[in-house]
């Protein structure tokens, strides 16, 4: 059943602040403990608009743009993931958030997941959706993923991905959803990528992403953190859809086995976008498990 309540409209104004030389973007709502919410690439905090007002009386929810996605700056940097992962460190730290539970989608599970696991003092609970949260599998990978996976690595070598991130939104984002997106969320998407040579966050994504093969030092991060996180007493909730894009049934299987303190949810059939599909959905799942770890 399609959620009929998605609004086009980001519905909280946008704050920026300075991190490492660079502005920023991000979303807040709410006041209290952290929720923290890193979109996957090649989204933005936009994907997150019809989730946060159901956690807003919860928490203090705060949504940041990837630095060089969304409205961040777009700086002379290289974008790896553990830029990444240094540019949200300082904006924890800037922003004064604790207590944190992070909701993480696709590569922001990577950034979040290896900041829980280095800081799980600060942390309350976690939230996956599509989320790298094992070692990566070459031999557990969707149909939908593996053909994207080629059909990234074809771009890569093309680098045609450097001139055009408009073309990389046109062809991926419908790639990755069931819902046919309005023009005015597609323009969302397409906005930060619009000027000539923008899209170089995209190329260093695309050239990070594991393979499966377990050699990369990506992959490695991967695994050494989903070492971590079986030995996390941390509350966690996985949400999955099928037939899902980075999550397969074998990847919630094996959390049910092997981590502690898990809620797993089905929201529905979709692919890598439930955010965009039902927003309801993920925002009630969520408040519901994070007021029941709250009353402990």
């Amino acid at each position: 059943m399609e959620n009929n309540k998605i609004s086009t409209k980001m519905p909280y104004p946008s704050k920026y602040v300075e991190i490492l030389g660079s502005k920023m973007h991000y979303l807040e709502a709410g006041t209290g403990d952290a929720i923290l919410f890193l979109h996957g690439i090649p989204t933005s905090c936009y994907v997150w608009r019809n989730i946060i007002p159901h956690l807003a009386v919860l928490g203090r929810c705060i949504a940041p743009d990837l630095i060089g996605f969304g409205k961040s700056d777009k700086p002379s940097i290289g974008y790896t993931l553990y830029d990444h992962i240094k540019y949200i460190d300082k904006l924890i730290e800037t922003l004064n958030l604790k207590n944190i539970t992070l909701v993480m989608h696709g590569w922001g599970s990577v950034i979040g997941l290896d900041y829980a696991m280095r800081h799980e003092k600060n942390c309350k609970g976690l939230v996956f959706y599509e989320a790298f949260i094992r070692a990566f599998d070459g031999t557990d990978i969707s149909l939908p993923f593996q053909e994207q996976l080629i059909a990234l690595q074809d771009l890569e070598s093309a680098g045609d991905i450097v001139m055009s991130g408009v073309s990389f939104i046109d062809k991926m984002i419908p790639q990755n959803i069931m819902r046919e997106l309005t023009q005015e969320e597609m323009e969302n998407y397409r906005q930060p990528f619009v000027q000539e040579g923008s899209a170089k966050p995209i190329l260093q994504y695309i050239k990070e992403l594991p393979k499966g093969d377990g050699k990369s030092e990506i992959d490695k991060l991967i695994a050494g953190n989903a070492s971590k996180l079986m030995q996390s007493d941390l509350p966690k909730l996985l949400l999955y859809a099928i037939p899902g894009f980075i999550t397969t049934i074998a990847t919630v299987m094996w959390a049910k086995e092997y981590l502690q303190n898990i809620e797993v949810s089905d929201i529905g059939e979709e692919l890598h976008l439930a955010q965009e599909t039902y927003p309801e959905l993920i925002g009630e799942t969520i408040s519901v498990w994070l007021q029941a770890i709250e009353q402990g």
